[in-house]
């Protein structure tokens, strides 16, 4: 059986979708059929489809007998993108984000998971390429999670991978992505000029793909993997993909940077947010 947390979530709905053909071909008196994996999940409410774990993580604690009988986790549940001030909601990302996989892991190791596999975030290593201090309060909760599923589960046979997405993109993506490409269809987003600046993304299938096969693979075992298409890209050219994708025609002219770099003088709270947009990641 495989377990999903964050089922019903923006990469967590893709994930359901592409494991309900999951499983083995096998060859019985009606010739090659496929052996599918019976899905749980862990939802707020019941789910239309699959035996629930109705529980939520921001109020209440995963029950006891969560995991029996189950043999694959994929702990995907987090908090984050919360429009109010981070700093007044440490105690939130902190139960959501590290107490819940805490709680998971060992009831994990108890029940005996063949494999655990746990989306964190680039943001706990910082998100710039290398390993350094995690970004913001949700990086911070994404890292301290980390280190504890593997302390955790370091006793144990378990399979244990860490899987650090870049800014995942697609049908039904949610956050600053989907803000952008509204602003952008509503006709009122600045055209970003082109900085030159480099950011990484992948496609919310080829994420899915990725933490299928991280599960299977040995040579993965508590390894921290970041998964990216491998390319990289500038605003300009997202802001130019978000474009075509609403039928925009995309501008030929662009608000100099200077003009963010005198607006970001108004507030450290609008710099950080022009240099999120026009830095690198």
């Amino acid at each position: 059986m495989i377990f999903v947390t964050g089922a019903t979530g923006f990469i967590g709905q893709r994930l359901v979708e592409r494991l309900r053909n999951y499983g083995d071909t096998i060859l019985n008196s009606n010739g090659r059929i496929k052996c599918r994996v019976p899905i749980k999940v862990l939802s707020r409410s019941q789910h239309p489809e699959f035996e629930t774990v109705v529980c939520d993580l921001q109020r209440e604690v995963i029950p006891d007998g969560a995991l029996e009988g189950v043999d694959t986790v994929f702990h995907l549940a987090g908090f984050a993108h919360d429009v109010r001030d981070a700093a007044e909601l440490e105690g939130l990302y902190r139960k959501v984000n590290v107490d819940a996989t805490v709680r998971l892991a060992e009831l994990a190791v108890r029940a005996g998971v063949n494999r655990f596999v746990f989306v964190s975030s680039v943001k706990a290593g910082g998100g710039a390429g290398i390993e350094g201090a995690p970004d913001g309060i949700y990086g911070k909760t994404k890292r301290e999670a980390e280190l504890r599923l593997l302390e955790i589960t370091q006793q144990s046979n378990m399979h244990v991978v860490i899987v650090r997405p870049v800014l995942v993109y697609g049908p039904g993506v949610k956050g600053n992505l989907a803000l952008m490409q509204s602003a952008i269809k509503a006709g009122w987003f600045p055209p970003l000029p082109e900085t030159g600046n480099r950011r990484s993304m992948i496609h919310v299938d080829e994420l899915v793909e990725t933490l299928l096969r991280v599960a299977e693979d040995k040579s993965a075992n508590r390894e921290v993997v970041i998964a990216t298409d491998g390319k990289s890209y500038s605003s300009r050219e997202i802001y130019e993909m978000l474009c075509r994708s609403v039928g925009k025609p995309v501008p030929k002219w662009s608000v100099p940077k200077f003009l963010f770099d005198l607006v970001g003088l108004l507030s450290p709270r609008i710099r950080y947010k022009i240099d999120k947009l026009l830095g690198d990641e």
